[in-house]
């Protein structure tokens, strides 16, 4: 039998960052009789979640500092739970709080119970709880500042999960390969959202897919599941599209061929650096710098939230136009991709090209060109801005098999030959 912690209390509290104004959410456990230990410890569990806007309670001071600056406690409501401003930290701390209780609820009936047989009640109390909320729960405390398009993903798979469920719940304890495998089977033929009919592409149904397991994986991670189902099974194969692209050639009429000039500047820019159209929409002067003689952009892609140092040419730096104050859009004025699709239409007509071509084929054009002329993938996946150097390697396809065709453009009358005749 365990030995009985007396009057053990866990509580969720605050630690400032060093560095930025946030801070993290623990678990704080006192007294904790250890064994080896003659003093009551006191554990510290860190919940890889921080936030950004809690409420302090002015009239309950922390610690008064060396340098005479007063801190304060944070405050909380009628159950516990700290107060914040933010919904989004406001989730975090009742996540916090529930892991708390948890917690509590161990120390509680370590007394009572073996080991064995308190980690045998704990998980069939978490095979009760629904995976579908804790998976909605994780999508917005996970991703509470990753992309705008990550977060849609997030909260359409949570739909689809409640559609593959016919309503609102899909309990641990039902979570096994059959199901895993059925609601891959589902996503195949999935809706799609909003207004649009038909089903999910086979790349979308992939995306979601991956989604599903990263929720399983983290659940795995956090003791709701006793085995790590998404190691164990297979993603959906993403059917590769044709990844249409302009040459150099084509490119040149292009800049020869009549457009609004802000278009012009941004898509060839676009090809030059392989920037995309939302990071060039936004793009500010004071992230245009100069470095040991060179040009560089300084920017944080709207898709990754990765910050980027990206090199740039003499061309495309040419391409910015003049320089104007750092708080200025580099590219101020330039339309959303909707809107700049019919004149794109008629500059590509106007150049003589027979290509569909969006705005985001310049991107596309600049990692075949720079395969082609030799430039290693791992360097274009950087400049790309990549997560992973097989995305990349989609265009090396288009590379090889541009060198296939270029084999066969070299062809000799050559005189025909017995096989069969010996030389003697």
């Amino acid at each position: 039998m365990k030995k009985a912690l007396s009057h053990t209390r866990v509580t969720v509290k605050l630690r400032k960052s060093e560095y930025h104004d946030e801070w993290y959410l623990y678990i704080e456990a006192y007294p904790v009789f250890q064994s080896g230990k003659d003093k009551p410890q006191r554990l510290r569990e860190y919940l890889n979640r921080t936030i950004t806007t809690p409420v302090f309670d002015k009239s309950r001071n922390a610690r008064t500092g060396a340098d005479g600056k007063t801190t304060y406690k944070p405050k909380r409501d009628l159950n516990g739970i700290i107060v914040c401003k933010s919904q989004l930290d406001q989730e975090a701390c009742i996540y916090a709080d529930k892991v708390r209780s948890m917690r509590q609820k161990e120390y509680d009936n370590a007394s009572l119970y073996s080991a064995e047989e308190t980690e045998q009640a704990e998980q069939l109390e978490r095979s009760r709880c629904n995976f579908i909320e804790y998976f909605a729960n994780v999508a917005d405390t996970r991703h509470a500042n990753s992309s705008d398009s990550i977060i849609v993903n997030w909260r359409r798979v949570g739909e689809l999960l409640k559609i593959f469920a016919k309503g609102d719940i899909i309990l641990f304890a039902d979570i096994d390969m059959k199901l895993v495998e059925s609601f891959r089977r589902f996503l195949m033929t999935a809706p799609q959202g909003g207004n649009k009919s038909g089903i999910i592409s086979q790349y979308t149904a992939s995306t979601y897919y991956a989604i599903f397991k990263a929720g399983l994986k983290q659940a795995f991670i956090d003791g709701y599941l006793t085995v790590d189902i998404s190691a164990k099974v297979k993603g959906i194969q993403e059917q590769e599209s044709r990844r249409e692209y302009l040459t150099v050639e084509e490119l040149n009429r292009l800049a020869q061929a009549p457009c609004d000039p802000l278009l012009k500047r941004a898509a060839l820019f676009s090809a030059l650096t392989g920037i995309r159209h939302c990071d060039i929409q936004k793009l500010k002067w004071s992230e245009v710098e100069m470095f040991n003689g060179n040009y560089r952009l300084n920017f944080t892609q709207q898709k990754t939230k990765g910050v980027e140092y990206m090199p740039i040419s003499e061309q495309a730096f040419q391409l910015c136009g003049e320089r104007q104050d750092g708080d200025l859009l580099v590219f101020a004025g330039l339309p959303a991709p909707s809107w700049i699709n019919r004149p794109i239409k008629r500059w590509v007509e106007a150049a003589g090209i027979k290509k569909h071509i969006s705005f985001h084929c310049f991107r596309h054009s600049y990692a075949p060109l720079q395969l082609a002329g030799g430039t290693d993938s791992y360097t274009v996946s950087k400049m790309l801005g990549h997560t992973n150097v097989r995305t990349t390697q989609i265009y090396a396809k288009v590379v090889d098999a541009k060198k296939e065709n270029a084999t066969k453009r070299i062809t000799l009358d050559l005189p025909l030959t017995d096989t069969n005749q010996t030389t003697e």
